[in-house]
């Protein structure tokens, strides 16, 4: 694991990747994926494994480069909109006690998925909306690019040096470091490669992502 960057004076702030760090929506992608893969004759699996590490517009531009990307994204998206009326969804042990005990206007959402329908996973877990949500919509290059952590500092009024990233996914990783931030991972059996810290589930990191939002240093062991 890597020694984390030095943090600028001023503050600190902490930015949640959302599926699979907050929310577990595992088997409902899969089974949106899967369903979209299906309609249009592809391998769900290696649809499936394109999809965990780029947004949409991406996987289709790899996957699907003969099709409209604007058919594709009209099928998907009706898909994940009965998904957020019908699928089951659950946030992970300790999320809303950790999101409830931030600082207000410290915090902020980064996501690959859409705002809409992260309020609405939100609201069906209980989870409270921060004021920052950088979505796949705001932003002209999704993650592992660094640009949308970086919009998120910017509209928290936050230098990279005073983000601490919180991620699963190894493209979320690549784009808090290339964004300059401290990275920590969960959720994950083995470490995702590059992380400063790893933690096996959210609730184990918790006391020490409320600790970095207080200022108090903390290691990289």
């Amino acid at each position: 694991m890597k020694t984390p960057p030095s943090r600028s004076p001023g503050g600190t702030y902490v930015l949640f990747d959302v599926d699979g760090t907050l929310v577990d929506a595992i088997e409902n992608q899969r089974r949106v994926w899967r369903a979209w893969a299906e309609g249009h004759g592809l391998d769900p699996d290696e649809v499936y494994r394109v999809a965990l590490r780029t947004r949409p517009v991406e996987t289709f531009a790899e996957v699907a480069p003969q099709a409209d990307p604007q058919e594709c994204l009209a099928a998907l998206h009706e898909l994940e909109d009965e998904d957020v009326r019908t699928g089951v969804y659950a946030a992970f042990d300790g999320a809303r006690e950790l999101l409830e005990a931030l600082p207000p206007g410290r915090w902020g959402l980064v996501t690959s998925n859409y705002a809409h329908r992260v309020r609405g996973r939100f609201a069906r877990t209980g989870l409270p909306v921060p004021g920052v949500l950088v979505d796949a919509a705001a932003v002209p290059e999704g993650k592992p690019s660094p640009v949308p952590y970086l919009l998120a500092a910017e509209r928290l009024g936050a230098e990279p040096g005073q983000c601490l990233v919180v991620e699963d996914a190894p493209s979320g990783v690549r784009s808090g470091l290339s964004a300059g931030m401290t990275v920590w991972g969960v959720n994950t059996p083995a470490p995702v490669d590059g992380v400063h810290r790893h933690f096996p589930t959210l609730a184990a990191a918790a006391p020490e992502i409320l600790a970095f939002a207080a200022g108090v240093p903390a290691g990289s062991a």
